[in-house]
């Protein structure tokens, strides 16, 4: 008999030694909504739950081997792109993306750790349009929107609305504005599309375990989108997916600082 088509969904984005974000979560986070992951390293971090203490970027013509690697056997479904550690690298990927035309690209624009360390050097800063023009949805929360327009962050929905705007004319298929770093008792996101508008809510939980909720939001859309999810569709299962795996993240006991999301809340 024939396998059914197996969703795989590839991740290239840095590893993180505590297990909470990057490649580790994503890995994690494909695994626990059914879809096969893959894996292109591009930065190697020091870093646990309270920071982050050394950076070694992969060489880019090596990231380029990994990609390919992968993109001559797996049948990719979609692409998580995550942190990317230089300007070498981003060029490398946008690339990789052009030459294989993958199905579906979701891009988290990281900079900054949640612990407030810088992940992005300024340089590789002014290529990251071109690498989101070739993104189907990109998904920045409030302070790597302002970052990559050079403004303040958004203060509400009206200035996230316009910011999102912005970003959706630099040639990306649509952008998830994260709200998750405002103020109030909702955690709101807005997915701007050229033809429409989505606006996703949730009571914003009071735990300070929320390292690698970004990654893991991206990794989240990416999966629906390898199942064959529309985007809202997609959206919408990953952010209720992150909602209760943050909601769950107490259960933990893992660190001594910002703990990490809880990827199998649904399992252990």
């Amino acid at each position: 008999m024939q396998a059914t088509r197996t969703p795989i969904a590839l991740s290239i984005a840095g590893s993180d030694p505590s297990g909470g974000a990057g490649i580790e979560g994503d890995l994690k986070t494909f695994s626990a909504l059914g879809v096969y992951g893959g894996a292109v390293v591009t930065a190697i971090t020091a870093q646990n739950t309270k920071g982050v203490f050394g950076i070694h970027t992969v060489p880019a013509d090596f990231i380029a081997a990994q990609i390919n690697a992968v993109f001559t056997d797996l049948d990719i479904g979609a692409v998580k792109i995550g942190m990317l550690g230089s300007a070498a690298a981003v060029d490398v990927v946008g690339a990789a993306l052009d030459r294989y035309r993958p199905r579906h690209v979701v891009l988290d624009p990281v900079m900054v750790a949640s612990s407030g360390d810088r992940l992005l050097p300024a340089e590789a800063m002014t290529r990251l349009p071109a690498l989101i023009a070739r993104a189907h949805l990109v998904t920045p929360n409030l302070h790597e929107a302002a970052a990559l327009l050079d403004v303040a962050a958004a203060r509400n929905e009206d200035e996230m609305h316009a910011q999102a705007q912005k970003l959706l004319a630099l040639g990306v298929g649509a952008v998830l504005i994260k709200g998750g770093h405002g103020v109030g008792p909702e955690s709101v996101d807005l997915l701007l599309e050229p033809n429409g508008e989505s606006r996703f809510a949730a009571p914003r939980l009071p735990t300070k375990n929320t390292h690698g909720t970004g990654c893991a939001l991206a990794a989240a859309i990416a999966a629906g989108l390898a199942k064959g999810r529309s985007l809202v569709e997609a959206v919408r299962e990953a952010k209720a997916y992150v909602g209760a795996a943050i909601a769950a993240a107490d259960r933990l006991a893992v660190g001594s600082g910002r703990g990490p999301l809880h990827h199998f809340h649904a399992w252990w």
